[in-house]
């Protein structure tokens, strides 16, 4: 993945982190009861070799990405939680990752109901009366009902959330939620100030206003208005922006969620209704439903979904972020299964023969 270059603020007084580096560890010893045992680490930008920067660390992937192209051409170092190749939703951390939070000079998180193992660290914090500073990227963001997602018996799921979390599929909704980081980014180096809003200035107009006109042509391109997707109910923002029903198979929120006889039966209906013949299925999720259709019903192949949840390792290696991955995963899989391109005529190099069915 591409670094970049950082500054160094003279006479900086000792981080944060230094001071807690003792006293952070015998505390995440004490949390690591309360969290499960997945591995930590995923990817850093930024100054990783000296303490000359503050430090901000995110517990989803999207919002690492947004705030790592904020912080560019500032001293601040951004790292990503989550480790490569995992889902950031269904997630749950070991300690370590606690002490990372705390040693932290900010934690970018999704708000509340969302991550528990964030909840569980945000709570640790205030306990101890930490100073970490919390960055909210779901602050301000209009969301959408929950319900209006799910089908009438499974309006329990969430544990009493009303509404859907997922807001960052919506590239005009995640415009807050850049705003939200550099606001924090700001108070975090307030000497960078012009550097940070000029970049998310940038990143608002250059990529996410440029990704909405993109989707915007694909979906007002197609003759169908339906999408079949192999995967778990978080795409519902993409359909409510841009007037397309997605059609997830798992109903509920979880990634890991099961996927019960009468989904597979609703999903056959839809199919055989709307004459598809491609569908998507889930990067980070398992493709034996998608499999499963593909042999019970008329469709021919599936291609890949991701709700910008994680990033896999050939990802990382080419430096791929939430533009790069909304251009070479989502944006081509939808041009597919809405059926405005075949497959063999994507504009990418060896896509369809990379992702048709794929492992």
């Amino acid at each position: 993945m591409t670094t970049r270059d950082t500054q160094s603020e003279p006479d900086r007084p000792l981080s944060r982190r230094q001071a807690l580096a003792a006293g952070g560890s015998l505390l995440a010893g004490a949390f690591a009861g309360c969290i499960g045992d997945g591995a930590g680490g995923g990817q850093t930008t930024g100054d990783t070799t000296d303490d000359d920067g503050p430090v901000a660390v995110a517990s989803f992937f999207s919002f690492y990405d947004f705030a790592r192209k904020i912080a560019r051409g500032t001293p601040i170092e951004v790292r990503n939680l989550v480790p490569t190749g995992l889902h950031g939703h269904g997630w749950e951390p070991n300690a370590s990752i606690t002490r990372e939070v705390l040693d932290a000079d900010a934690f970018i998180h999704v708000g509340e109901d969302f991550q528990p193992w964030a909840d569980r660290t945000i709570q640790t914090l205030e306990d101890d009366d930490a100073d970490t500073q919390l960055i909210n990227v779901r602050e301000g963001v209009e969301l959408v009902d929950l319900a209006a997602s799910l089908d009438p018996e499974e309006e329990g799921v969430g544990e009493g959330r009303a509404q859907d979390p997922h807001f960052w599929l919506d590239p005009l909704r995640a415009k807050q939620s850049v705003d939200n980081i550099a606001e924090g980014l700001v108070a975090l180096a307030p000497d960078h100030e012009s550097t940070l809003r000029e970049n998310a200035t940038a990143y608002k107009t250059d990529v996410l206003d440029r990704i909405d006109a993109d989707y915007q042509r694909i979906f007002e391109a197609a003759d169908r208005d339906v999408v079949q997707l192999a995967a778990h109910n978080a795409f519902q923002y993409v359909g409510v922006r841009y007037g397309i029903q997605m059609r997830p198979l798992v109903v509920n929120l979880a990634a890991s969620g099961d996927v019960r006889p009468s989904d597979i039966t609703e999903a056959k209906r839809v199919i055989d209704e709307n004459d598809i013949r491609y569908i998507g299925a889930a990067v980070f999720e398992t493709r034996r439903p998608a499999q499963q259709l593909l042999s019970e019903t008329a469709v021919e192949a599936y291609y890949p979904v991701t709700p910008y949840a994680g990033v896999r390792e050939d990802w990382v290696e080419q430096g791929w972020g939430y533009e790069e991955i909304a251009d070479n995963i989502n944006m081509p899989t939808f041009e597919v299964v809405l059926g405005n391109t075949a497959p063999e005529d994507v504009a990418i190099d060896g896509w369809n023969e990379r992702w048709r069915n794929f492992e």
